[in-house]
């Protein structure tokens, strides 16, 4: 079965950025709240048929893609018609319907890892870590060691240029591939993190 999820224990930052890009802290509140909703019930539709969770249902690099499908329809709900979710795999997530604000990009990314694309797309942008921890929201390090439950751990905001991209288009190579770089999770402020779950050491033991 599937217990009631334990209340959001990580810290939303105010940042200017936010009301930059036409959001708030609420918004961000509700949208997580709304990933973790559809996720849970969808977990205790197929753990009630037998299956196994959908972290362990599908590939890692589709369930980034299901939450950032789920974020993105999140904050679109929240914004009260400011964004409008676009349809999968448009450009660009969030479409603004405030001539105040730009359009804006989403990229989900596991644990530590820098999220990525298939394309550099400079503008807006919301990035969102997650890992796999257990039903209680205990995380271990490790591959080995991954629960089947979907926890967000940072969501970062603000604007990204073309020089925050690293562009791969290796010959053989499954296709072009646009890491955010080093510079470019700088450039991003962090509006949500939640310490307990956090996947790097250097931020858990600061």
């Amino acid at each position: 079965m599937v217990s009631q999820r334990p209340a959001q224990r990580g810290k939303y930052l105010e940042d200017e950025v936010l009301g930059d890009l036409g959001l708030s802290v609420q918004d961000l509140s509700k949208a997580l709240s709304y990933v973790y909703s559809v996720v849970d019930e969808l977990d205790k539709t197929l753990l009630s048929k037998g299956e196994v969770r959908l972290a362990k249902l599908i590939e890692l690099a589709n369930l980034s893609a299901v939450i950032g499908n789920l974020f993105r329809g999140g904050v679109s709900r929240a914004s009260e018609g400011r964004f409008v979710a676009n349809a999968p795999h448009k450009y660009p997530d969030l479409v603004s319907t405030d001539p105040r604000f730009e359009s804006i990009e989403i990229k989900v990314a596991l644990e530590g890892n820098k999220p990525k694309g298939h394309l550099v797309k400079p503008g807006p942008h919301l990035t969102v870590r997650y890992i796999l921890g257990t039903e209680e929201g205990k995380y271990l390090p490790g591959k080995d060691q991954r629960g089947d439950v979907v926890w967000i751990w940072e969501i970062r905001a603000g604007h990204l240029t073309t020089e925050h991209f690293n562009l791969s288009n290796t010959e053989g190579d499954s296709g072009k591939t646009a890491v955010v770089n080093k510079e470019g999770m700088a450039a991003l402020k962090v509006v949500y993190l939640d310490l307990d779950r956090c996947p790097l050491s250097s931020l858990r033991t600061a």
